[in-house]
């Protein structure tokens, strides 16, 4: 996790983190010097595909940066500023003529998700998914498009499914409006279906698969809680003493820190907080304890029966 840090600490630890698309992954940079950056700032800095304008997220913690960061460069000016929109405004244009081109070329199975230019207009690149097991070939295609846009320097980067829907955007399959991923997550994190096991969930994959295709991404939300509750509460069929006598625990209820025992007495289902309930074994057990045997029969010859 990223910590942000007060406005009186940050020109102390010169570490900024900047992402280059919103709600994009967060990179840290050295400030170089650079003073009263703000959040909201744009800055140049020189990466791996070259210098791109990135906005200033947060300031963090040194400690948590690492070493061997790149300085930015400077701050964007205005002007860059304006010019970047212009070549944003170009993009949704760019995407659909790519999208053409694909199809002119009988490229089956490939998506084109979204079409970025750089700041500057120096670079074009098309995202794209492509599931499909066959080899896909895209020189063409990159011929063609570099062809319609000689300014740019035209590129293609292959994204997963979770990428696409968080471009594409639209309503989850639970009915949010909006889905998570394209309002506030800036990285997913790995799903399994153990996750889904340890909160209870229908394996159904109507249940636990997004618009995606994927497992859901709300199935790591809660999974922490769910199994450090699961440590502490009784497993399902445990024995258990409640205020109403003995029962079986027959549901668990995590996140209440509750379970559902059925009574023997009268067979009735009743939930009881994790305080309210005891293992009966271990009652047992120290009931036996605190009884021990008696005197006479730690001599030998007692018909007690403590023994």
């Amino acid at each position: 996790p990223i910590m942000s840090l007060p406005t009186s600490e940050r020109a102390a630890t010169g570490v900024v983190a900047i992402r280059f698309q919103p709600l994009g992954k967060l990179y840290h940079f050295e400030s170089a010097g650079i003073t009263d950056l703000r959040q909201g700032d744009y800055v140049l800095v020189s990466t791996n595909r070259g210098r791109e304008m990135g906005e200033v997220a947060s300031f963090v913690d040194r400690r948590q940066a690492g070493g061997g960061l790149k300085p930015i460069e400077r701050r964007a000016t205005a002007q860059e500023l304006v010019v970047r929109r212009m070549w944003q405004r170009k993009e949704l244009e760019a995407m659909i003529e790519c999208r053409a081109k694909a199809a002119e070329q009988g490229l089956e199975g490939v998506k084109i998700a979204k079409a970025e230019y750089s700041y500057d207009g120096s670079r074009l690149t098309f995202l794209y998914n492509y599931e499909l097991d066959d080899k896909l070939d895209l020189k063409a295609l990159r011929d063609a498009m570099q062809e319609s846009y000689p300014q740019s320097r035209v590129d293609f980067r292959q994204i997963g499914p979770r990428d696409v829907a968080k471009i594409i955007g639209g309503m989850g399959a639970c009915g949010l409006e909006t889905r998570c991923c394209s309002m506030f997550l800036t990285e997913f994190s790995p799903i399994s279906i153990k996750m889904a096991k340890a909160q209870g969930i229908s394996l159904s994959p109507q249940e636990i698969t997004g618009m995606c295709g994927r497992l859901r991404c709300c199935l790591v939300y809660e999974y922490e809680e769910y199994v450090k509750a699961r440590k502490e509460l009784p497993r399902v069929k445990k024995r258990v003493m409640t205020p109403l006598g003995e029962g079986r625990v027959v549901e668990v209820l995590p996140l209440k820190m509750a379970v559902i025992v059925l009574l023997e007495s009268d067979e009735r289902r009743v939930e009881f907080l994790k305080h309210e309930i005891e293992p009966y074994d271990e009652l047992k057990a120290l009931e036996n304890k605190a009884n021990g045997p008696c005197e006479r029969h730690q001599g030998g010859g007692c018909n007690c029966g403590k023994g």
